[in-house]
Parts: structure tokens; C-alpha cells; sequence
């Protein structure tokens, strides 16, 4: 009977006795069977070493490599980042050198075949990538290398346009040439690649020719050709009639000036508008021009140079008015002949912006750190540079509040070695958070390149006037017109003056005396005397605060002057008014001495608002509501400016009636919050940064207020002094002379009279030590306003110790404060 073969692990075990078989070891399959010959131990060691000799000398050359690629980059690296913190005019100029010294390194290999190295290589190259073309090379080199020099002012987009443009246009050419030399392909030998269009023109029409007809790659390259001209030139297909009739009409010209003739390579330049305007200007409140002010979107304005100045335009002398004529109360005709405007080299440009700089990259390395070192799931995405201050944009990832940012202030604070942070969650328009941060290396921002910018140029309106530039380096300009009115105020030293000559200086620059006049109050007489004698004034500069108060109460009459006239002629504004005038479609009944003319805008620049709060509060308050609620339809608007924007200077009346607001830095919260109703003004560094709350707008838009020296002032002044003669009105400011007539008795004490028949009436209790107590006045001075008021029945006689009787209801206390103040 056969037995089971035992288990492995039973004949493993020693119970049998007997010793199991001898098995033999198996060969591995993939292992190949060795030979029998064995190597000899001496040839063994050397092949060994010769292997770990090739393996250390591939690491040596390897780290070799390593060194002097890191070293190269290094250089590379450090060479750019300090070509970005150069001039854009030295970069520009360096371009077109380097363009110029390749047209001669093109033309000395291919024009006059000199020998050399790098002239063989070079020979090599161009020839053989467009072939029949590359003796036209070199000549494409010069207008090229002469645009970069000569336009400073080109933007990015337009040289990647003009790139793009020139690549399209030499494709389609080198196609052209090559099929037009029977489309040879390098089989057949390089010789004849060189005479056709190269590689270039092989890659764009030999494997295409395979596909279609040569012909109809011919028709292709050719409107690839077009693309690229109308690429190039800035065409759309829409106007090419138009250029070619610009063409003929340069070409057919008899113009022998260096500047005829059309330039290929830049886009036509706009058309500089008209500057000045004895035209019908549109309702200031229908224009749809995007600027400050606007409700729409403010400050849509692209980031360009300014084309050269212009030169100054003349004013033709208007037609005179009639001698019979009854002249209106502002003398509107101030210009006897043309008036020509400042230059705009008056004033200075200011330095070149900054796009980025080694200081904005450590601050984004220390952002990245705090959020790192807190675990907060956010990352600094970029960042915009503007003049002042640079804004970081922070992106949250997924389910991250915006508090944990937010919260880390003081630690970004600390960070960045700044107190001045400011971050704004969200950034208007975009779904990150800003971190403003200001730089350690500052722009200075000129007014002469506000004006100079489209965003000034684009528009012809008297009262538009430059600001300076915001945040992301977009020229701010705003239109006094449309704000109505805006109050200006910060600390000392926060750069309110500086913003208020900017605002005259506008007005000199781009508006003549006939179509807007000044009112200059400066009660610190020290701020506004340089703009004496200039036409633009209807009076002196006015520093006396009572006269101050009596130059708004005119303007108050003035105003109601004016809406008398457009009320009796049926226009709603005064722009509607002095174009229907202008047109000659509105004139005065037959027989009539009045005659009616283009009214000018009437601009009252208030530079320090404390000062005639503290001299005659309740006749500057009611002067200036009832102005800043009428005033918009007739042409006139207040400039408020102070330094103390506290309550009982910036009243609540005041604050509702002056919708536009302009802030400086301030030294605390509260006054941040007189000014803007929110916080934000503290945070401010001073020097010109301010926040500017325009109409209609919820949130400030951060700027940096456009410098103009104290020299350039003058010489816009200067020149608008010698150009004409301020046409003064005797009557502004007069009416303290007429106050003073009313009753001898009175005297000086007008003003307190008034205010103590308004406490008695109002409180119905006359009494000599209450008057002592509420105006503050000695006995003596009480007990006169008592007989004052017992004199024209207002309080009764005296009772003795008894509060005397008050004749006056409260319901008549305007007609008698009245009839204090009539003549």
C-alpha cells in the first residue's frame, strides 16, 4: 500500500531518523546564468574604481553646473530688479540704443559681408530665418530704435500692439516671397531657402501650400498682411476709410513744417480740445464725462502721459454790449482783447512714478509671514503702488473670515515697522482685502502733470480743477460745478494750503475772468496775498472776519439776483441761461434798459472757516446754508476750509448742506468723523494724503494732493496780471457800514443786541443776570441791552428786583430780529 509523502514541516523534524534528501537550490528565471570564466579579482578592482571615478566626476560637473547657473541668475536677477527701479526714460533710451547697435551689427554682416565670428554667426541666423528680406532689416531697426527714443510717453499696451502687429505683417510677407520663389522646402537645399523667405517664410506657407493650393495660402498670408497693418497702425476696419481720406489730405498738402506727414508706427493722437469756449457749455449736470464727482463710476480714467504742452490758446474779443445797457451786479466783462492762458510749462512735472521697488517686496514678505505664523489661509495676490501709499491685496481661502485678518493690524503694523496701516475689507470693486501701507520712498506729484493729463484735457469746463492721484496712480481731477460745494479740513501741516492753491491755480490755468470769478477770504492774511491783482477777482482779498461776513450776505443777494433772472427768462440753470444769451435766442422787451449776459461762475474760497465762526457765528451760519442749499442753479459754490473741524465750527447744518468733503490728516477719531461721518482721516500720514468723499459717493477714495510751489504760483499769477485788470466790485463787503448806520445808539453792539432779544423772546424772562450769565457781559453792558430792548418795546419796564415783562411772542421773533437789522 502506498504511503503519503510526509509535509515539509514533518520532514523538516528529526522523528523519522531518516535525513531528507538534498534539494537544489533553483535559479532565479530572470537572472541570466553566469558564465563559467571568472573575472580576475585585479580586473574586478580596477573596472570598479574607473566606474566610481566617471560617477564623481558626472556629481563634480554637476554641481559645477549648478554654481555657475545659480551665479548666472543670480546676476540676471539682480541686474532686472535694478533696471526696474530706473527711470522709464533711461529704460526706454536703452531699449532703442540696444536696437540701433543690432540694425548696424544686421547691416555690416549682410550689407557689406564683413568677416568675423559673431558676424558669421550673425550672417547665419538672419538669412537664414527670412532669407530674401534680411537686407530690410537693418532698416526696420531705425524708426523702431527712433520711437522708443522719441515718445516717452507710450504705454505697455501700445508696444505689445505695435509687436504684435509687426510679427503678423513680416509672417504674411515671408510667406509671400516664398511661394512667390515656388515654395522650396530645405530638401532641397538651404541655398535655395536663402533666396526665398527663409525659414520663417517656409514654417508659413510650405506645410499650409501641402494642405491647400499655393494660391489660396497666398490669399491668406495676404489678409494676415492686413491684420497686422491695421494692427500695427491702430485702425479698426470701420475707419479705414477715414484714415485714407486723412492720408489724401496729407499727402495733398502744401504744409512745409518738419511735422507733415503721417507716422505709421504711432496712433493718431486726439484732438487737443478747444480750451475756450464762447460757445453753449452743456447743463453741468447732464455731462457724462467719468470724473470726480461723478455717480456713475468716478476716476475711470486710463493711466497715460500727457502729450506735449500745447500752446496757449487766444480768446477772441467778444461782441460789446449795448451803452444803454444795464449792467448786471458781477462785471462780466473783464478781458479787453485776447486773453491768452498760462502755458503749461508754468509748472514743474514731478517725479516718475513707481511701478514696484525692493521696499514693496519686503513689505510683501513680512505680510506673508503674520499670516503664516497665525495659520491664516490667505495670501498676498499683488499690489498696487501709488505716490504715497501702496495697497496690498490679501485673498482668503475657502471658509476663512475676514476678521482674522482683519484682527491682525497692529501685528501687520509691526511687521511692516509702520503705525500708519489702513486696511479696508473689502477694496471696492474686488473680492480682496486691502492693506495700505505707507512707502518709505514717496512720489512727488505735481500739479502740472494733473492738468497736463487726459484726465484734465478731455475736458474743457472752467471749473474743472486738479486733485492729485489716488492710490493705484490714476490723475484725480474734479469739477467744482458738479460737487456743489466741499468742505477741506485737517491738522496743521496736513496740507490744506497746499490743496487750496492747487484749487486757484486750476482755475487760473484753464478758466478766463469772464467765466469764473473769485471771492478770497483769508483771515490769517498771510495763506491767499499772493493772489492779489489777478482778474479772476471780483473784490480785494478779504481778511477782516466782520467784512468776511458781509461779503457772504452779497453773495446771498447776488444769488437771489441771479434766480430772478432765470426765473422771469424760464431756464432752470445758468448754463442753460448763458448758452440761450450766448445764441443770441434770449434778449430783453423792446424798449428795455436791461440787457441780459452770460452770467460767470462765481467761486468764494473760505481758507479758514473758524476764524468768522468765532466773530459772527449765526450770520456766517445762515449765509452759508442759505447759499449751499440755493446757490447750485445760479453758478455759485463755497470752498470751506479749516483746521479745527469741530462741532461748533462744522455745524450740523453746515455738514448737510456741503456735500462734498475733502480730509486731510486729523488728530483723533472725532474729527475724522466731523469731516467724513466715519473713521479714516486719523490714519492718514500727513503731507498731502487725504480722503476725498465726493458726492454721491459712500466710501473715500484715497489720494495724494498734487504739490504746486510757492515760485510756480507766481508765475501763473505774473502772467495773468499782465493780461488783464481786475474789475473790482466797491459794494462787497460794504454792509457793516450800512449796519452801523442803522442806530447810532446801538453802536457796536448789534450782533450781542440780536442775540439777547433771541434769548429773552425765546425763554420769555427778562432779566438783567440772566443776560449777565448766557452772553457773558459784565452788569453794565446787560443793563444797556435791557433799556435797548425796553426802548422798542421788546421787554416792559423796570419792576425792581422782578424780571421785567416780555412783550414779544416767540412766533414774532423774525420780524422783529428783522427789523434790528433793516437799515
Amino acid at each position: 500500500m502506498a504511503t503519503r509523502a510526509p509535509k515539509p514541516s514533518q520532514r523538516s523534524g528529526g522523528g523519522t531518523g531518516r535525513k531528507p534528501p538534498a534539494r537544489r537550490p533553483a535559479t532565479p528565471p530572470s537572472r541570466p546564468r553566469r558564465s563559467t570564466r571568472q573575472t580576475p579579482p585585479r580586473q574586478q578592482t580596477s573596472e570598479g574604481a574607473v566606474a566610481m571615478l566617471f560617477t564623481w566626476l558626472g556629481r563634480a560637473l554637476l554641481l559645477v553646473w549648478r554654481l555657475l547657473a545659480h551665479t548666472v541668475g543670480f546676476l540676471v536677477r539682480t541686474v532686472g530688479r535694478g533696471a526696474r527701479d530706473l527711470d522709464p526714460d533711461l529704460r526706454r533710451d536703452g531699449i532703442g540704443m540696444i536696437l540701433l547697435a543690432t540694425g548696424l551689427l544686421i547691416a555690416a554682416a549682410v550689407w557689406w559681408d564683413s568677416e568675423g565670428p559673431l558676424l558669421d554667426v550673425t550672417r547665419t541666423v538672419v538669412v537664414g530665418a527670412v532669407g530674401a528680406f534680411s537686407p530690410v532689416i537693418p532698416l526696420l531697426c531705425l524708426p523702431f530704435a527712433w520711437r522708443l527714443m522719441r515718445t516717452p510717453g507710450t504705454r505697455p499696451t501700445d508696444s505689445g500692439r505695435i509687436a504684435i502687429g509687426s510679427a503678423a505683417l513680416l509672417t504674411g510677407l515671408l510667406g509671400l516671397i516664398h511661394i512667390g520663389h515656388g515654395t522650396p522646402w530645405p530638401s532641397a537645399g538651404m541655398e535655395k531657402i536663402h533666396k526665398a523667405g527663409g525659414l520663417v517664410g517656409f514654417a508659413a506657407s510650405g506645410p499650409l501650400s501641402l494642405l491647400i493650393t499655393p494660391w489660396l495660402t497666398g490669399a491668406l498670408l495676404f489678409l494676415l498682411m492686413l491684420f497686422g497693418l491695421l494692427v500695427v497702425t491702430a485702425t479698426p476696419v470701420r475707419r479705414i476709410p477715414e484714415r485714407f481720406r486723412h492720408l489724401l489730405s496729407s499727402l495733398m498738402t502744401t504744409d512745409a513744417s518738419p511735422s507733415a506727414g503721417v507716422d505709421i508706427l504711432d496712433p493718431p493722437a486726439p484732438k487737443t480740445p478747444r480750451q475756450r469756449r464762447r460757445t453753449p457749455r452743456p447743463h453741468a449736470d447732464t455731462e457724462t464725462r467719468t470724473h470726480a464727482g461723478d455717480h456713475e463710476r468716478p476716476y475711470d480714467t486710463p493711466v497715460v502721459e500727457a502729450a506735449p504742452d500745447p500752446e496757449p490758446p487766444t480768446r477772441p474779443d467778444p461782441a460789446p454790449a449795448p451803452a444803454t445797457a444795464e449792467q448786471l451786479s458781477i462785471p462780466t466783462r473783464v478781458v479787453d482783447g485776447d486773453y491768452a492762458l498760462p502755458p503749461p510749462r508754468l509748472l514743474n512735472p514731478g517725479t516718475p512714478p513707481k511701478h514696484r521697488t525692493k521696499a514693496n517686496e519686503a513689505v510683501v514678505e513680512a505680510l506673508t509671514g503674520v499670516l503664516q505664523q497665525f495659520a491664516v489661509d490667505a495670501h498676498v495676490t499683488g499690489f498696487t503702488r501709488g505716490p504715497t501709499v501702496t495697497r496690498y491685496e490679501i485673498e482668503l481661502g475657502p471658509a476663512v473670515k475676514v476678521e482674522k485678518v482683519t484682527a491682525l493690524a497692529k501685528n501687520i503694523s509691526l511687521a511692516v515697522k509702520s503705525a500708519d496701516v489702513r486696511i479696508l475689507s473689502p477694496i471696492p470693486g474686488k473680492s480682496a482685502i486691502g492693506v495700505e501701507i505707507p512707502n518709505t520712498d514717496k512720489d512727488l506729484v505735481s500739479l502740472g502733470d494733473v492738468l497736463r493729463s487726459p484726465a484734465a484735457t478731455s475736458d474743457d469746463h472752467p471749473m474743472l480743477v486738479g486733485l492729485g492721484k489716488d492710490v493705484e496712480g490714476t490723475d484725480v481731477v474734479a469739477n467744482l460745478a458738479r460737487m456743489p460745494h466741499v468742505l477741506i479740513a485737517g491738522a496743521t501741516g496736513a496740507g490744506k494750503s497746499t490743496c487750496i492753491n492747487g484749487l486757484i491755480t486750476s482755475i487760473m490755468m484753464r478758466a478766463l475772468p469772464d467765466e469764473v470769478r473769485l471771492i478770497l477770504i483769508d483771515p490769517k492774511r498771510v495763506e491767499l496775498t499772493m493772489y492779489e491783482g489777478i482778474p479772476h477777482l471780483i473784490t480785494p482779498i478779504i481778511t477782516d472776519p466782520k467784512k468776511a461776513a458781509d461779503a457772504l450776505q452779497w453773495v446771498v443777494g447776488e444769488m437771489d439776483r441771479r434766480y430772478d433772472d432765470l426765473a422771469a427768462s424760464g431756464f432752470r440753470h445758468i448754463d442753460d441761461f448763458n448758452a440761450a444769451v450766448r445764441s443770441g435766442e434770449l434778449t430783453t422787451p423792446p424798449g428795455s434798459e436791461h440787457t441780459y449776459e452770460p452770467y460767470p461762475y462765481l467761486l468764494v474760497v473760505v481758507d479758514e472757516l473758524a476764524d468768522l465762526m468765532m466773530v459772527a457765528p449765526r450770520d456766517v451760519e445762515d449765509a452759508v446754508v442759505r447759499i449751499t442749499q440755493l446757490a447750485r442753479a445760479a453758478g455759485i459754490h463755497l470752498v470751506l476750509a479749516t483746521q479745527r473741524p469741530s462741532v461748533d465750527v462744522v455745524t450740523g447744518l453746515i455738514k448737510a448742506n456741503v456735500p462734498s468733503r475733502l480730509a486731510f490728516a486729523t488728530s483723533s477719531l472725532s474729527d475724522s468723523r466731523v469731516i467724513l461721518d466715519q473713521p479714516g482721516a486719523e490714519k492718514l500720514v500727513g503731507k498731502g494724503d487725504a480722503l476725498f468723499l465726493p458726492m454721491g459717493s459712500s466710501k473715500p477714495i484715497r489720494l495724494q494732493n498734487a504739490w504746486v510751489s510757492e515760485k510756480e504760483i507766481r508765475a501763473v499769477v505774473d502772467h495773468c496780471k499782465k493780461q488783464a485788470r481786475p474789475a473790482y466790485r466797491e459794494d462787497v463787503g460794504a454792509a457793516e457800514a450800512k449796519k452801523k448806520e442803522i442806530d447810532e445808539e446801538i453802536g457796536d453792539d448789534l450782533d450781542l443786541l440780536l442775540q439777547a432779544v433771541e434769548l429773552v423772546v425765546t425763554t420769555q424772562f427778562g432779566s438783567t443776570s440772566m443776560l449777565q450769565r448766557k452772553l457773558r457781559v459784565g452788569f453794565a453792558k446787560a443793563g444797556r441791552l435791557m433799556d435797548l430792548m425796553e426802548s422798542r418795546d421788546i421787554v416792559g419796564p423796570s419792576e425792581g428786583s422782578k424780571a421785567r415783562e416780555v412783550l414779544v411772542k416767540p412766533d414774532d421773533l423774525p420780524q422783529v430780529l428783522a427789523s434790528l437789522r433793516a437799515p
